[in-house]
């Protein structure tokens, strides 16, 4: 053998063995790094379970009574919050400080809305009138998928120690959080919305707590039932699917879930038959978008727009025969894959 291709041929032969090695080792080491991933990504979740879990069952276990604002781009409002519970009777009492009167209570699911000026009352069931609501609410085990949890430091909010954590997005989709929770408890003390670039786009905050406050449930059930001298009206929501009313979501946007469809009486059409609102909520188990559509009408549809006020974006189009407007508090591309994805089926 030629001395300079045997060289040639160990060479090659000690490459392709070195070659053989690290792709072993690499096999190995990729393994090892995708365990270490997927238990970092459990822990996390974890994480974030138990921290929305312990400010739920502050919501749910404290009487307390306060004062909040919220802010959003210019707009301000305030109002009072009267809270109690007695194992799983819930009671909250909330009375508007700025904007027109209005008193609305909450007895479990079961809400009524006196508007003062108008001797109105709205009946429906909603879960919660809180500000905090949807981080509240939140029990979907993919929320860490989507937000990273991250401990900012401490604070004080409405003279109380708070505990400062953010939920950070993992992609454009959404926003993030920066949360403030009574130190003891877990309690919500203050929220704020965060674009892409860490800005307050709305915020949310007692001025004013008192925990642990007698408030009398009682009371409350009493004043909440006070309907004399009030048109009593309850909207006509009717449980319903999509695929059933004509209305695929052809492709899905990440996170988000289908969460409740309803559809609404708006009137009575020139052909004789009903007009209805279909409303389809969807859900990343903390932010929230819902997809309003009815019959496009020239009079009062004018084109695609796209509004923001502070976190809540709105997107309109037309669908065809149909009207579309998307709400949430998420950023406009989000809104838009919604509205491109959204399709008749019949």
């Amino acid at each position: 053998m030629n001395p300079l291709k045997g060289k040639m041929l160990w060479r090659m032969l000690a490459s392709l063995l070195a070659l053989v090695l690290s792709a072993g080792l690499g096999a190995q080491t990729s393994s090892v790094a995708a365990r270490n991933v997927a238990i970092d990504a459990k822990a996390e979740e974890r994480n974030v379970n138990a921290w929305l879990a312990r400010m739920h069952e502050a919501s749910r276990r404290r009487a307390y009574v306060g004062t909040y604002v919220v802010s959003a781009g210019t707009a301000l409002s305030s109002a009072r919050i009267w809270h109690v519970c007695d194992g799983e009777q819930q009671v909250e009492r909330v009375e508007s400080l700025t904007g027109a009167p209005r008193s609305t209570f909450r007895h479990n699911d079961q809400v009524l809305t006196f508007l003062t000026e108008s001797r109105v009352v709205v009946v429906e069931k909603r879960e919660s009138l809180a500000f905090f609501q949807n981080l509240l609410q939140a029990s979907d085990s993919s929320i860490s998928q989507f937000y990273a949890l991250g401990a900012t430091g401490k604070g004080r909010v409405a003279g109380l120690e708070a505990e400062v954590t953010e939920l950070r997005p993992r992609d454009g989709l959404r926003f993030g959080y920066r949360v403030w929770t009574e130190k003891t408890s877990g309690l919500v003390l203050k929220l704020q919305t965060l674009d892409g670039d860490g800005a307050v786009l709305e915020q949310a905050a007692f001025t004013e707590l008192l925990l642990d406050a007698p408030v009398d449930m009682a009371k409350l059930t009493g004043m909440m039932g006070q309907t004399a001298g009030y048109q009593v009206e309850k909207p006509d929501l009717v449980k319903t699917l999509p695929a059933g009313e004509g209305w695929v979501l052809k492709n899905g946007v990440p996170g988000f879930k289908p969460m409740n469809c309803y559809k609404r009486a708006i009137g009575v059409a020139a052909a004789g038959r009903g007009e209805s609102t279909l409303q389809w909520i969807f859900s990343d188990g903390l932010a929230s978008v819902s997809l309003f559509v009815d019959v496009f009408d020239p009079r009062r549809h004018r084109g695609p727009t796209a509004l923001a006020t502070g976190a809540t974006h709105t997107l309109t189009r037309r669908i065809g025969d149909w009207w579309l407007t998307a709400v949430g508090e998420v950023p406009v591309p989000t809104l838009m894959a919604f509205a491109q994805g959204l399709e008749r089926n019949k």
